[in-house]
């Protein structure tokens, strides 16, 4: 008999296809075969399989995947279906929201989230924005960013005035890009947080929740603490992770990642996005 846990899983399958190709995306950039969709599809119906069975547990689940999940119809089943687990508290995704919204209709809205990017250039301002609204209109949890390069600057200030008050709008440092404090100061503006994103954060040898209430999980069901440590805790279909998990320090010289240093106790974070760390929805207190 194993002890039961609190838990979040972040849940990154095999999936690298998008279809848009953002020049600053970090992301893998390939077309699945019909092969590998059939692999992903098979390797996440079985971690939604494992979620679903483990009712003794508290669990969370955030999809972390390399290319865009929505537009398959085993991610967007898979929230519906996770959603309504009376043992799991919150499951959402990273979306480029470029699929349909209907199917959230679905879904348990008090458990369900998206976390949104919206990428000038791939997609038009008002098919965006209008996806938002849909969410807005049937209830849907989320958060909206962007990607805080100089040519983003006017779409994220129209974003952000369109946007309804309650909708958070974050924005990402982008990667190797360094800012002014006048430049930082117009992404303030926007996003009061920025300043946690701005620099990479100092981690090694500080505590940090991954590997202790925190875990990432790959296709295979390989744990690990997060998906910048590569050290392997066990695997979630053998259990063999459980005995692996307590608290400790971090590795790696710094965190530049929000889903990495969103879990380091050196950081408020856990208070500032209360409730929302998942679908990075910060508290009204912390907007302003």
């Amino acid at each position: 008999m194993t002890a039961a846990m609190d838990l979040t899983l972040l849940y990154r399958g095999p999936l690298a296809s998008c279809d848009y190709d953002c020049p600053y995306c970090p992301f893998a950039k390939r077309r699945d075969s019909t092969a590998q969709l059939r692999a992903d599809r098979a390797a996440l119906d079985r971690f939604t399989t494992w979620a679903r069975e483990q009712t003794d547990d508290r669990l969370s689940v955030l999809f972390t995947p390399w290319g865009e999940g929505l537009v398959r119809s085993w991610y967007r089943r898979a929230l519906v279906e996770l959603s309504h687990e009376p043992h799991i508290d919150r499951v959402a995704i990273q979306t480029n929201l470029s699929c349909r919204t209907e199917w959230l209709a679905e879904a348990d809205l008090e458990t369900v989230a998206l976390w949104c990017t919206y990428h000038p250039g791939q997609t038009p301002y008002e098919r965006f924005l209008d996806k938002t609204r849909r969410l807005d209109g049937i209830g849907v949890r989320f958060s909206v960013g962007i990607v805080g390069l100089p040519e983003h600057l006017n779409q994220a200030r129209r974003l952000r005035a369109e946007l309804p008050e309650r909708v958070y709008l974050w924005v990402n440092a982008a990667d190797g890009h360094t800012y002014t404090d006048e430049q930082a100061a117009l992404w303030s503006e926007l996003d009061p947080l920025f300043s946690f994103s701005r620099h990479p954060h100092r981690s090694a040898g500080r505590a940090c929740r991954t590997g202790s209430t925190v875990v990432s999980v790959d296709g295979e069901g390989t744990v690990r603490r997060c998906h910048f440590v590569k050290d392997e805790l066990g695997n979630l279909y053998d259990g063999s992770f459980r005995v692996a998990l307590a608290p400790r320090p971090c590795p790696l010289a710094v965190c530049d990642c929000h889903i990495g240093y969103v879990h380091l106790e050196s950081l408020p974070l856990y208070d500032v996005f209360a409730g929302g760390v998942l679908e990075r929805v910060p508290t009204m207190e912390a907007r302003v």
